[in-house]
């Protein structure tokens, strides 16, 4: 969103705690800094390590911090012409724009409700004025249903380049990428793939991801089904972006067992040229295209089988490369600043 703004208009970015941008340029190809954009931080640039530890580790404090910048933001709303919010539906203090990855992220959860809304006097009635911007068919149905908007669907932009690797140059194997959180469910991405492995096909399994800090028994837990299973089962934790495109490039397949409002790690495994095993209810449905009833499944039994059926068969496979060639653009950083823009020019446009 910075990025598709900076060129022509003033941008000002309001945060908890200072951000580098050096560190962000490198990992999504954004040309950012001071120069083109200003950044209102709460707290000062010493305090940022801290802040970011105690925000991936402690529910209180990250709630304290979303809302205080929230409360900033309102003290300042008279001093800019639009406002927007990139982190799901908020109560911006004027109509604005939002992003919504879920709905009730902000408000609705029990901290909030008990001592965080006060802190930015927060009003649900108030952000359902916002233009909404969401990230899936399936975020829409549910900001519809939930707030009572009329949403406009803009997928989110997939930084890896799309780089033809030869199929027979990549390996036999699957990339499961994700937070390390029994919630995305990666021991049951081992399972699906030790039962495949069991009816006679030779195929690996990269786990790449980080996290999991505060579900110390599920890692645990994790780390073991890892051990017993080591010869074809391998976990990469907390690599570096062009590190983790490597191996992600490297691998003919992916597969990615829990439900999403979208997937951001489905639609890099498309757009790297791999082929992904999907639930077959929400946004990651959109990012293999529904016609591909091959590379969807309800159950791990179904996910097997739906598995063992395209590896058996190298038509099929190359026959769903050329249909994910097609779902690749959807998700460009080109096609969302040309959106993104288009929608934040008609909003003043109006005002």
């Amino acid at each position: 969103m910075l990025e598709a703004l900076k060129d022509n208009y003033d941008v000002t970015l309001f945060t908890f705690s200072d951000i580098d941008l050096d560190k962000l340029n490198l990992k999504y190809g954004t040309h950012l800094s001071k120069q083109t954009i200003k950044i209102k931080s709460i707290l000062p640039q010493f305090l940022t390590a801290p802040s970011n530890f105690l925000n991936s580790n402690t529910k209180h404090f990250k709630q304290f911090s979303l809302h205080s910048v929230l409360r900033l933001i309102k003290a300042k709303q008279d001093d800019y012409d639009l406002l927007i919010s990139g982190y799901n539906a908020v109560d911006l203090g004027k109509p604005g724009i939002q992003y919504i990855h879920w709905t009730g992220v902000v408000e609705k959860n029990k901290l909030a409700k008990k001592y965080y809304n006060k802190l930015s006097d927060f009003s649900v009635e108030r952000l359902k004025k916002n233009v909404s911007l969401v990230n899936s068919k399936t975020v829409a149905q549910q900001a519809q249903n939930f707030y009572n908007v009329e949403p406009i669907i803009v997928y989110p932009p997939v930084v890896i380049e799309s780089i033809d690797i030869p199929w027979e140059d990549k390996e036999n194997a699957f990339i499961c990428s994700g937070r390390l959180v029994k919630a995305k469910q990666p021991h049951q991405a081992i399972s699906i793939i030790k039962a495949v492995r069991e009816r006679g096909f030779d195929v690996k399994l990269y786990l790449t991801g980080g996290g999991g800090g505060g579900e110390q028994d599920y890692l645990r837990f994790l780390n073991k089904m890892i051990e017993d299973n080591s010869d074809w089962v391998k976990l990469y934790r907390n690599l570096s972006y062009e590190d983790y495109s490597k191996i992600l490039y490297s691998c003919k397949y992916g597969i990615h067992r829990k439900q999403e409002p979208f997937g951001i790690s489905v639609a890099e495994i498309v757009k790297a040229g791999a082929i992904p095993f999907v639930k077959s209810t929400g946004g990651q449905v959109e990012i293999v295209g529904e016609k591909n009833q091959d590379l969807l499944f309800n159950t791990d039994e179904d996910a097997v089988e739906a598995i063992v059926k395209v590896l058996s068969n190298e038509e099929k496979q190359s026959h769903l490369r050329q249909a994910l060639q097609k779902q690749k653009v959807l998700f460009s950083t080109e096609r969302f600043s040309q959106e993104f823009k288009e929608i934040v020019k008609n909003y003043l446009e109006k005002k």
